[in-house]
């Protein structure tokens, strides 16, 4: 349990977290950083002991630096651990949010690996989480941005007050553990570019300052950069591109410069890129990854030219932003979508009815297509014979036209015609429900029969919450018993006793069967149900209308 002194205990330790982090962020080296990392830990979050292993790039783990006392420091740095044995720890421990913890008593997960540890003694626990000297507790970090490379391990023992630590602790180490991975990782990027400077500085003397500017821009930019040919019938290959887009796409950069980006953009997005790259302009569009996933960029270019010679190459920046469009789908799918039950609303009802229908009235007998191609949307034949006159710019034909017309059953017999039903559901009862138990036990109820309808489709089939207690659903390919099956099925399910606010209560529905048929509109065809609908209520007695 935590002491009623917290709100003190976390303000002191937010105090210690934030010096601990401008220390380790002011650090001048790699190896300052590094010890500053683990000193902060006793410093800052109330451990005696601290440990900063850090991954090599043979992949092994060394210990990097150590805080809290000169004898296992002496003992345990520089000593290296397998990333196979790391890995096994990481994944075979408890899992806190960011963190791994290895309680004592699993301590088989420590057995046969050589990850560097001490060895301390001590009593078993005298309460719960009371911490044990062979209780292990690990913050991996990771590398900031897309890629999340394993950076290193932080692992941490003998807390100052004897207690495994609680949810702020956690955090807390957690939180410790991101901004040591920017440290690291800036610390990390300042040498690199350290030795990188003084090694151009020997080598390449003769270049003027522009160009070594524009080398050190384009090899340490934290987005990704590319240099392409531009014209001639390698137009578009990428010559180089630097670490941030590798990583972002996931290839080497000695296969990137096998590539162009016309062979790494989506399908779909061709035409942009084309257009993109003609213009020297900017564009939204998705690249492939090496492990077959595609990720979406802003893709910039600008034409680099020579004033003697005239254009020479393309410099190409892409910047990830599949956070944001993750997000952009999130806002489209919160306004297309009920936020009580998660199912498609109203008008995103209506959107993939109207996208089944055109304003095209089949003509002849019943509700059949002239013939298979006018089925369609294509016009072979006239009734001169060939008819080759039709355009596709018309309204009735987009430039590429495969719309399917939609046909419905005739009559109420089932004539073997397969067609788009509508289901209109209205559940019986449910305004009582809301007047006596209150509005949290009808959203309860509507969420369960959210999911029984769900569930009593098949995949494929458009399951919307038209509004208060209406819910329709289109299944395609029904003739009229298969739609009347289908309605028996739901409703069914739907009588069944729900649980509400720890009562059992329960609803009907009537059901109307409405078929769609190009030459409607979508509001005519939820009508045409709508009025099914009713009808079907109206037919049942009164008493028969709930389940109960």
């Amino acid at each position: 349990m935590e002491s009623e002194s917290e709100p003190y205990v976390r303000l002191s330790t937010l105090r210690r977290l934030h010096q601990a982090m401008a220390e380790m962020n002011t650090a001048r080296s790699l190896a300052d950083t590094l010890q500053t990392v683990a000193d902060g830990i006793v410093k800052g979050l109330g451990y005696e002991l601290a440990c900063v292993n850090l991954v090599r790039p043979d992949g092994d783990l060394v210990v990097a630096a150590f805080a809290g006392n000169p004898a296992a420091a002496a003992l345990m740095t520089g000593r290296v651990g397998s990333r196979a044995s790391w890995e096994r720890r990481l994944s075979l421990g408890e899992q806190w949010d960011g963190l791994v913890f290895i309680p004592h008593t699993e301590g088989w997960v420590l057995d046969n690996d050589d990850v560097p540890q001490w060895h301390t003694e001590g009593p078993e626990p005298r309460f719960e989480d009371e911490w044990h000297p062979s209780d292990r507790l690990y913050a991996p970090m990771y590398t900031p941005g897309s890629s999340g490379e394993l950076l290193g391990v932080i692992s941490v023992d003998r807390p100052r007050n004897g207690r495994r630590p609680g949810a702020w602790g956690r955090e807390a180490l957690q939180m410790y553990a991101f901004q040591a991975a920017i440290a690291i990782s800036n610390a990390r990027l300042r040498a690199n570019m350290q030795r990188a400077l003084v090694r151009l500085e020997r080598e390449q003397q003769a270049l003027r300052a522009s160009e070594e500017s524009f080398r050190q821009a384009f090899e340490y930019a934290p987005s990704g950069m590319a240099i392409a040919e531009m014209g001639g019938e390698q137009h578009g290959r990428i010559l180089r591109s630097n670490d941030a887009l590798c990583r972002l796409l996931g290839r080497p950069a000695s296969a990137m410069r096998r590539y162009s980006f016309s062979d790494l953009v989506h399908p779909e997005d061709v035409g942009t890129l084309l257009r993109t790259s003609a213009e020297g302009g900017r564009a939204e569009l998705r690249l492939a990854r090496r492990d077959g996933t595609y990720v979406w960029v802003s893709l910039r270019n600008s034409v680099v030219a020579d004033t003697a010679d005239g254009p020479r190459f393309l410099l190409t920046h892409v910047e990830d932003i599949e956070e944001r469009k993750r997000r952009e789908l999130q806002l489209a799918h919160r306004a297309s979508h009920d936020s009580l039950t998660g199912l498609p609303n109203a008008a995103e009802l209506r959107a993939r009815l109207s996208a089944r229908l055109c304003q095209r009235s089949l003509t002849g007998s019943g509700n059949e297509p002239e013939s298979p191609d006018a089925a369609y949307g294509h016009p072979a034949y006239g009734l001169g014979g060939h008819d080759f006159d039709f355009h596709l710019g018309s309204p009735a034909y987009g430039s590429y036209d495969h719309h399917v017309h939609v046909v419905a059953p005739e009559g109420d017999r089932d004539d073997g015609t397969k067609g788009l039903a509508v289901l209109f559901c209205d559940l019986d009862g449910f305004k009582s429900i809301n007047d006596r138990f209150g509005h949290n036990a009808g959203d309860a109820v509507l969420i369960e029969v959210a999911r029984r309808l769900s569930n009593g489709v098949r995949d494929g089939d458009t399951v919307a919450r038209l509004g208060g207690d209406e819910f329709v659903i289109l299944a395609d390919g029904l003739g009229q018993a298969d739609a009347q099956d289908l309605a028996v099925r739901l409703r069914n399910e739907i009588i069944q006793p729900i649980r509400a606010e720890g009562r059992a209560v329960r609803v009907g529905a009537s059901f109307g069967i409405g078929w769609a048929c190009c030459g409607m509109t979508a509001d005519e065809v939820l009508k045409s149900a709508d009025e099914r609908m009713y009808i079907e209520k109206r037919s049942r007695p009164r008493q028969h209308r709930r389940a109960g």
